[in-house]
C-alpha cells in the first residue's frame, strides 16, 4: 500500500500564454489535513480542477492508493475517491437537501421510481454524521450558508470519499459555522479521510492541519509538519520574499466632511444609524456577521431603501433611490460579491474596467477605443493586474487580480467616497497587501474611504476611526491612538458591551 491516498507527480498544464503549473507534485495521507496556500494565480485553482477531472495535464502522473489513475471527466475523479466543496458552493436551492445530495446518485426503487423514503433516511444520517440535525426534505435553501456546505460534504461522504478538496471553505462562514466546519473536518479526519484545506487564513491552517504545502507561481515550494512552519516562514514561502509589515498604514491629512448620515433607518434592518466620514481618512465598520454593517452601505448607496433619515454629501442634502445616482454624488461601493455584484464575468478585462463610468469614455454615441484601450493599459501596470491582456476574460483571473478590476473600475469615475465592503475577502496576503496600499494612495489623494471587514487586525491595521455596530445599531467608536482602539474593546462592543476610554 502507498503511504499516500493521492499523489500527484510532475503535473504540468499550459494554457495559451501562460504557464499555469510546472512540475507540480502534491501528496495527501490517509487521516490527515493537509493545507494549501499559494497566493492568488499561484495555481492552486488549476491544481484542483485536475485532481478533479475538469482539466487534464499536460504532463503528470496521479495516483490513488498507489494505483495510477486517468481521469477523463468529473465522473472518473469521483468514482476513484476525490471530492471537492468548491468556494462556490454546487447548491439548488430549490431542490430538497436529499435531491442535492443524490443528485446523480439515486436509490431507485420499485419500476422506474425513486426510493425517497430510503434517501431521507440516509440523508438525515448523513447531514447527523456531520453535526446537522435538518429535515431533508426541506428546500436547501431554506437554509443557511453552515449548512449548504454540509451539503455539499454529505455528497463527498456518500460517495465514500477517499480525499475531500475543500477550497476557501470559511470565506462566507459566520465564526460558529466555522467551528462547526472545523469539528466536521477532524471527524472526517479520524474516520482515515484525506483533507485537502485550501486557506489564505494562516489562523486556520495553524489550527486544523497536520502538515501545509506551499505553491507560487504554479510550482511546488514545500511541504512541511505543521509544527515547522510559522506566519513568517509560510508567508516568505508564499510570496517568496519577507512582508515586514502587513498593515502599511499611511497617515494622511484628515480634510473636510464628505458624507454625513443622520438617524439612517431602513425597517427591520438598521435603526438611527448616525456617522461622519472625512476626506483622507479611513474610516472602519467592524462587527458581527448580521450587525448591519452592509445593510448600511447599501441603504447610503441606493441598493436599499431608506425609510427615514439623512444623507449629506459635502454638507448638501442628498436623496439617493439607486445606485447611478450615488455615483453621480461621488459615491463607489466595491461589494463583498464581486463575481455577483462587482464584475462582468464573461466580459474582457478592458471592458469591466469601464462599467462604472462608460459616459467619461465615450465619444458622441460611440465608445472611444483608443481611450478605453489606454486607460485600461493603465489600470493594468498601475493596480498590477496579473492578466496576459485586456483582452482576458475577467472570469479567468485569480480572485485577488478580479478584486482589483473592480477597484480600477471605481477608480476610473469621479468619485471621491470609496466604500470597500470585505476587500481583501478570499485573497492571499500578498495581493491583500496590495489593496492595502490601493487605500493607502486613495486617502493620500484626498478620497474618503469606508471599509467594513470581518478581520479585526485589518480593520485596526488599517483604519483611523472604527465604527462599531451591532443589532443594526451603531453601539461605539473608537479612534487610532486611543485606549480602547484594540480587538478587545471592540469585540466588546460588537458581542453587546461598551467601548470604554
Amino acid at each position: 500500500m502507498s503511504e499516500y491516498v493521492v499523489e500527484l507527480r510532475g503535473c504540468t498544464k499550459t494554457f495559451p500564454g501562460v504557464k499555469a503549473l510546472d512540475n507540480m507534485q502534491l501528496a495527501v495521507k490517509p487521516g490527515e489535513i493537509l493545507g494549501l496556500i499559494g497566493e492568488n494565480g499561484a495555481g492552486k485553482s488549476t491544481l484542483i480542477k485536475i485532481l478533479t477531472g475538469v482539466y487534464h495535464a499536460d504532463k503528470g502522473e496521479i495516483y490513488v492508493n498507489g494505483e495510477k489513475k486517468s481521469f477523463k471527466n468529473p465522473n472518473d475523479s469521483a468514482a476513484a475517491g476525490i471530492a471537492c466543496v468548491y468556494q462556490e458552493l454546487n447548491i439548488e436551492k430549490l431542490l430538497s437537501v436529499t435531491d442535492n445530495i443524490f443528485i446523480n446518485k439515486w436509490i431507485k426503487g420499485a419500476g422506474k421510481l425513486l426510493n425517497y423514503r430510503e434517501m431521507h433516511k440516509k440523508a438525515k444520517e448523513i447531514m447527523a454524521s456531520l453535526g446537522q440535525e435538518v429535515d431533508p426534505s426541506k428546500p436547501a435553501g431554506n437554509f443557511g450558508m453552515g449548512v449548504q456546505q454540509m451539503i455539499e460534504i454529505a455528497k463527498a461522504v456518500l460517495i465514500d470519499a477517499k480525499m475531500i478538496i475543500m477550497d476557501e471553505p470559511t470565506s462566507s462562514l459566520g465564526e460558529k459555522e466555522v467551528e462547526q466546519l472545523m469539528q466536521t473536518c477532524r471527524a472526517l479526519r479520524d474516520r482515515g479521510v484525506g483533507i485537502v484545506f485550501v486557506s489564505h487564513k494562516l489562523e486556520e491552517l495553524f489550527e486544523l492541519c497536520d502538515r501545509v504545502t506551499v505553491i507560487r507561481d504554479g510550482k511546488y515550494i514545500d511541504t512541511r509538519d505543521i509544527k515547522d512552519w510559522d506566519n513568517d516562514s509560510l508567508i516568505a514561502a508564499m510570496v517568496g520574499r519577507t512582508l515586514d509589515n502587513m498593515y502599511p498604514k499611511v497617515i494622511a491629512e484628515r480634510g473636510e466632511c464628505v458624507l454625513k448620515a443622520e438617524n439612517v433607518t431602513e425597517e427591520g434592518v438598521i435603526k438611527d444609524v448616525s456617522f461622519e466620514a472625512y476626506a483622507g481618512e479611513v474610516l472602519g465598520f467592524a462587527g458581527l456577521v448580521g450587525a448591519g454593517r452592509t445593510e448600511t452601505m447599501r441603504a447610503i448607496f441606493g441598493a436599499d431603501p431608506i425609510d427615514s433619515g439623512k444623507v449629506y454629501i459635502h454638507g448638501k442634502e442628498v436623496h439617493i433611490k439607486s445606485p447611478a445616482q450615488a455615483i453621480k454624488n461621488g459615491i463607489a461601493f466595491l461589494t463583498e460579491d464581486r463575481k455577483g455584484q462587482g464584475l462582468v464575468l464573461a466580459q474582457s478585462v478592458r471592458n469591466n474596467l469601464i462599467l462604472s463610468n462608460m459616459k467619461g469614455f465615450s465619444s458622441g454615441m460611440f465608445l472611444d477605443n483608443k481611450k478605453i484601450e489606454s486607460r485600461a493599459n493603465e489600470n493594468i501596470s498601475a493596480l498590477k493586474i496579473k492578466t496576459p491582456n485586456a483582452d482576458e476574460r475577467v472570469g479567468q483571473l485569480s480572485g485577488g487580480n478580479q478584486q482589483k478590476v473592480v477597484i480600477g473600475k471605481w477608480i476610473n469615475t469621479d468619485c471621491d467616497i470609496f466604500i470597500f465592503d470585505e476587500p481583501t475577502r478570499g485573497i492571499d496576503v500578498g495581493a491583500k497587501i496590495e489593496v492595502y496600499n490601493i487605500i493607502n494612495s486613495l486617502v493620500k489623494e484626498g478620497k474618503c474611504v469606508i471599509m467594513v471587514s470581518s478581520e479585526l487586525p485589518e480593520i485596526l491595521g488599517m483604519s483611523d476611526r472604527v465604527i462599531v455596530m451591532r443589532d443594526g445599531r451603531i453601539a461605539g467608536t473608537t479612534v487610532r491612538g486611543s485606549k480602547s482602539f484594540n480587538q478587545e474593546s471592540i469585540m466588546r462592543a460588537a458581542w453587546g458591551g461598551n467601548i470604554d476610554e
